[in-house]
């Protein structure tokens, strides 16, 4: 089968630049990678097709060869595989293979011996419910978190006392072992130290070598005034400990406010429904509200108030979360109540009052009905 353009295999033109040349090169090697194509049975050949293609162009003189004389530049004697781009393609490969894939083989290559290879510990989440009351005025919570803490006994190195983690022997502290299989040099995570660089010959007896055992911990978190469901707060370094002496991770402090009884939230911005009195409707008045954080509101109520009606209270909402921006503001919206149970002495004052009304006591009624008597009058046209 005839070999495939070296050119048209990296994607590029023929006078593409060496920079060009390795962006393109890194761009197809991490889209070719058997490893991201699982169960593709041409992932190999593809793989291998690229590394070739490169290893030519990205030597000026293999290139210049390519374009003169194509394929055959390689072929009989002296070239092919064993003629100069097939032995030192590990050499050139290696030169990128961290920046391709670090992601999924373990990260970069560490420095020579340095032992510092300690995990870090993992993130932690943490669900509250606080009251609406709470999120108005802030409050220091208690709470309590099961996790892993550093072992005392060991200081958290995984090392019996008196002695101490050497470095790994198999991969001198880097944390991954590399080998050599035909063009191909792959990276792995060391098997005798799983990547920690370190090993423990005499594990602490406290934490099995880990560094770590489980303990349940008491913490204090502030939560500030003016949160909101989804908001989160995160503490630093109080995750779960690392292994062998790594960094600890985070805790994250998921926030929910409980629905209130009274009030429904609109971010700073607060609702309260209340009901008024027919009379108090119709003749006006006042009513006193509650507020958030305590205390209450007094509000005049006008002459002929329909339900509905809102009122704004400023400044009456919730407080700005870390004192950003203005306060929110509180809506009252009345509902006029209808009388239930009444007396036969209030019937008759109803009745009474209903005869001696006129169009001018009902307006909305009033209209409503002219509206209904012209449409009656348009659908007979």
């Amino acid at each position: 089968m005839s070999k495939r353009d070296f050119y048209e295999i990296l994607g590029v033109q023929r006078r593409a630049t060496a920079d060009e040349l390795k962006s393109a090169f890194r761009k197809k090697a991490k889209e070719l990678h058997p490893d991201r194509n699982p169960g593709d049975s041409k992932a190999d050949h593809n793989f291998k097709e690229l590394n070739e293609a490169y290893d030519v162009l990205k030597d000026d003189q293999k290139r210049a060869a390519y374009d003169q004389f194509g394929h055959g530049a390689f072929e009989g004697p002296g070239g092919g595989r064993g003629g100069g781009h097939g032995n030192d393609f590990s050499t050139s490969f290696t030169d990128v293979f961290d920046d391709l894939f670090g992601e999924f083989m373990g990260g970069r290559r560490g420095g020579g011996g340095s032992g510092n290879r300690a995990q870090r510990g993992s993130d932690l989440r943490y669900n509250m419910e606080i009251s609406l009351e709470d999120a108005f005025t802030g409050k220091t919570a208690t709470i309590r978190i099961p996790g892993s803490v550093a072992c005392e006994a060991c200081s958290g190195t995984g090392a019996e006392t008196g002695s101490k983690p050497q470095t790994c022997p198999t991969c001198s502290g880097i944390g991954k072992v590399r080998a050599q299989q035909g063009f191909f040099t792959i990276e792995r995570t060391c098997p005798s130290c799983q990547g920690l660089g370190r090993i423990v010959k005499n594990p602490c007896r406290g934490c099995t070598g880990s560094g770590r055992v489980q303990r349940e911990r008491t913490l204090n978190v502030n939560i500030p005034q003016g949160v909101d469901d989804g908001n989160r707060i995160r503490l630093a370094s109080e995750g779960e400990a690392g292994v062998r002496g790594g960094p600890k991770g985070d805790l994250y402090i998921f926030l929910s406010v409980a629905l209130h009884p009274l009030f429904k939230r609109n971010e700073a911005d607060l609702q309260c429904k209340v009901p008024v009195s027919l009379t108090t409707a119709a003749l006006g008045g006042h009513i006193e509200v509650p507020v958030v954080g305590g205390g209450r509101a007094r509000i005049s109520i006008p002459e002929g108030t329909q339900s509905n009606k809102q009122f704004r209270l400023r400044g009456k909402g919730m407080p700005p979360l870390r004192g950003q921006g203005p306060a929110g503001d509180l809506f009252v919206e009345v509902m006029v109540e209808t009388p239930v149970s009444l007396t036969k002495k209030q019937q008759e004052l109803l009745r009474e009052f209903e005869k001696a009304g006129s169009e001018k006591n009902s307006p909305e009624t009033t209209s409503f009905f002219a509206r209904v008597k012209e449409f009656f009058n348009d659908s007979k046209d």
